[in-house]
């Protein structure tokens, strides 16, 4: 079993974010673990397009290590096609930068999400693209242009600049098109000019993520072997530390606790820069002395995940 939490530790957390922050079963697993590998993202603009709990995911299936992970045909998998999702959500643009805000804030609602795809249907068709709905913020899409392109995920473009990401390589010149078609057919569409009057988000572009044709079907690690635990994310990305306290507490109870006897355990542990994974080990005795006079600490641990 390998399992993997994202968002563990973030780079601007509180100084006291880790204090008064007991994990003892994380405690009792580390101390029986070793960091086997270690994972950071390369000092380069733009990074990787894909999060350091991503890259752990998809090496966790057996997927190859080229980072055209096809995300949305995994969900699919009957599906020969390229697929890709297609997430709606509301750019901020500025002078010199368009930022994304985090989807979830625009508590969009079903029907909302679906009157919007029906109004962008004619356009997606032009361009060779079946689009259905999925859920609220995914739309799933097939087309050939999803084959080859490596879109930025979407964890990695939240509260991000996203032209760095807006090049051929990452999003084609078509979907840029079809981003701009759809921010002036949205503009005054009933659903934004009520969700205006509510003084919500309104919904002016859609990105795509989790792009690629599907992989085949064999590969070393079955999925039900590899568990993400995305319990830290939304209060990590709103920073949100009292509640991102509270979920690694009911994380730590829920999850970890149960996995002390679990002697096949992978645990990799992600901030948004970097991703450790840990293995069981047996222990010398130096090293159980060891451990007993000197308890493990989590927070180092966790602390070890942020760049210096």
């Amino acid at each position: 079993m390998h399992l993997i939490i994202p968002y563990a530790a973030l780079a601007d957390m509180p100084a006291d974010a880790l204090k008064r922050l007991p994990l003892p079963h994380l405690r009792q697993l580390l101390s029986q673990m070793q960091c086997t590998q270690r994972d950071a993202d390369a000092q380069e603009d733009p990074p990787s397009p894909h999060m350091p709990h991503e890259r752990a995911w998809a090496q966790a299936l057996g997927w190859p290590d080229t980072g055209a992970w096809p995300w949305a045909a995994q969900a699919y998998p009957e599906d020969s096609a390229p697929q890709a999702w297609l997430t709606p959500c509301h750019w901020q643009v500025g002078m010199d930068q368009v930022l994304m805000l985090d989807p979830s804030h625009l508590n969009l609602r079903d029907e909302e999400s679906q009157q919007l795809l029906e109004a962008m249907q004619p356009y997606l068709k032009e361009d060779s693209l079946e689009v259905q709905w999925h859920s609220a913020l995914r739309w799933h899409a097939r087309g050939d242009i999803f084959k080859t392109m490596q879109p930025a995920s979407l964890d990695r473009v939240i509260g991000a600049n996203l032209k760095p990401w807006m090049g051929d390589a990452h999003l084609p010149a078509p979907l840029r098109r079809l981003q701009s078609e759809m921010q002036m057919l949205l503009y005054n569409h009933p659903v934004n000019d009520a969700r205006m009057d509510k003084r919500q988000y309104t919904v002016n572009s859609f990105w795509v993520h989790g792009a690629g044709a599907p992989l085949p079907a064999h590969t070393p690690t079955p999925p039900s072997d590899v568990v993400v635990i995305d319990t830290l994310r939304a209060a990590a990305l709103q920073g949100d530390w009292p509640s991102w306290q509270a979920a690694w507490l009911k994380l730590d109870a829920e999850h970890l606790g149960p996995l002390a006897d679990r002697a096949d355990l992978h645990l990799t542990l992600c901030s948004a820069t970097a991703a450790h994974t840990y293995q069981r080990r047996t222990p010398t005795w130096l090293q159980r002395l060891r451990a007993a006079l000197q308890p493990t600490d989590t927070s180092q641990a966790l602390l070890a995940l942020i760049p210096k």
